[in-house]
C-alpha cells in the first residue's frame, strides 16, 4: 500500500489533530491492553489515567485503534468504554490490519500493530506495558511475536516495561540483537521483566536522561537506520512482585495453556489472566503502576525528540543561511 494512501485510512482525533498543528509532541499508546489486558472497568479506567499522566507533562496521547473501517489515532472517552466493554474485539498486528479495516470490524492494535499506525500518523514515541517476544519453547514451536520483526523495520521508540516475565526474555533479547534493534534502559543497568524489576539480563545502553536517550535514537535514524528503539525502564519498586514467584505461577500458567490446547495470540492474554488469578489481582496492581510509570518515561522522551527535532531544524536552517 503506497504511504500516500495509507494516511486516507486514519482519522485524527480534534485533539490530536490539534496538536500536530501546533507543534506539540504525541505519545502513541496502544489500544490492546485495553481489550485484552486488563478486566473492565480496570482497563477503562487505567486507559483515562495514563492519557492523563501524559497530558499532564505537556504531550498529547494518542490511542489507537481501529473502528469502523478506519485507523482511530486519539480516541474519545466513549471509545475507551467501547474497547474495554465490548465482548468481540479483534487482536490486530501487521498480518490482522487490513482484514480488520476492510470488514470494518472493532480491533485493538498490538505492540506491532500500533507502531505500524504510529509511524503512518507520524508519532515517535509509543508507551506500552511490555513488549512481546520469543515463547517459550519456541524452538520446537516457532511461536514469536510480530512485535519483535516490527521493531527491526519501523522507526518508532517503544517505551516498555521490558518483555513480560512469561516469554524466553534472553532468546528476545538475542532476536532484537540479530535485527539490530537497539535496546535501551534507564534506573538500572538491567532489563526489566514486566512484573519485577530485574531481568537477569543487561541492556545494551544505559539513558537515564530523556534528553540523552532523544540524542541517541535521533542519530540513529538521522543515519539511516531504519526501524525501532525499545527503551526498558522498570516497574516502580514499591509495586513489583518477587522474581521467584512469578516464575512459579508462569510454569503454571503455561501448562495449564498447553493442557488446554490454548496456542498463538491467545495464549498471553490467557496467561496474564491466570497470574492474575493467581496472585489474587496483585498482578494486575503491578501491571497498571507499570503502564503509568512508563507514560511519564515516554512522556518525556516525546517533550526530548520534539526539542531535539527543533534544535535539527535551527541548525540546518543556520546552515544554509
Amino acid at each position: 500500500m503506497a504511504a500516500n494512501l495509507a494516511h486516507t485510512w486514519l482519522t485524527l482525533s480534534p485533539a490530536v489533530a490539534a496538536a500536530k498543528a501546533a507543534g506539540r509532541p504525541l505519545v502513541a499508546l496502544e489500544s490492546t491492553i485495553i481489550a485484552h489486558g486488563m478486566p473492565y472497568p480496570e482497563n477503562v479506567r487505567t486507559a483515562r489515567e495514563v492519557e492523563a499522566l501524559v497530558r499532564d507533562l505537556g504531550a498529547e496521547p494518542a490511542t489507537i485503534a481501529c473502528i469502523g473501517g478506519r485507523i482511530r489515532i486519539g480516541l474519545a472517552d466513549d471509545d475507551l468504554e467501547l474497547l474495554g466493554s465490548a465482548v468481540q474485539v479483534h487482536k490486530v498486528s501487521r498480518r490482522d490490519l487490513p482484514a480488520v479495516l476492510a470488514s470494518g470490524g472493532l480491533g485493538a492494535t498490538t505492540v506491532a500493530g500500533t507502531m505500524i499506525c504510529a509511524a503512518l500518523a507520524g508519532i515517535e514515541v509509543f508507551v506500552t506495558g511490555g513488549i512481546g517476544g520469543v515463547h517459550r519453547g519456541a524452538p520446537e514451536t516457532f511461536d514469536i511475536s510480530a512485535d519483535l520483526q516490527e521493531l527491526a523495520r519501523t522507526s518508532v521508540a517503544v517505551v516498555c516495561a521490558g518483555v513480560k516475565s512469561i516469554l524466553d526474555i534472553g532468546l528476545t533479547l538475542e532476536y532484537l540483537e540479530t535485527h539490530g534493534v537497539p535496546v535501551l534502559s534507564c534506573e538500572q543497568d538491567n532489563f526489566a521483566a514486566f512484573y519485577t524489576r530485574d531481568s537477569g539480563y543487561r541492556a545494551d545502553f544505559r539513558l537515564d536522561d530523556a534528553a540523552d536517550q532523544a540524542r541517541f535514537i535521533r542519530t540513529k535514524w538521522d543515519l539511516g537506520l531504519v526501524g525501532g528503539v525499545v527503551l526498558s525502564t522498570p516497574v516502580p519498586q514499591a509495586a513489583a512482585m518477587p522474581g521467584e514467584e512469578i516464575e512459579t505461577l508462569t510454569r503454571q500458567a503455561l501448562a495449564e495453556a498447553t493442557a488446554q490446547g490454548i496456542t498463538g495470540k491467545a495464549v498471553t492474554p490467557f496467561l496474564l489472566a491466570r497470574i492474575k488469578a493467581l496472585t489474587g489481582g496483585r498482578s494486575l496492581a503491578t501491571n497498571i503502576a507499570l503502564v503509568k510509570h512508563n507514560a511519564e518515561v515516554g512522556a518525556r522522551l516525546a517533550l526530548a525528540l520534539a526539542g531535539s527535532a527543533d534544535s535539527a531544524d535551527s541548525e540546518h536552517g543556520a546552515g544554509q543561511a
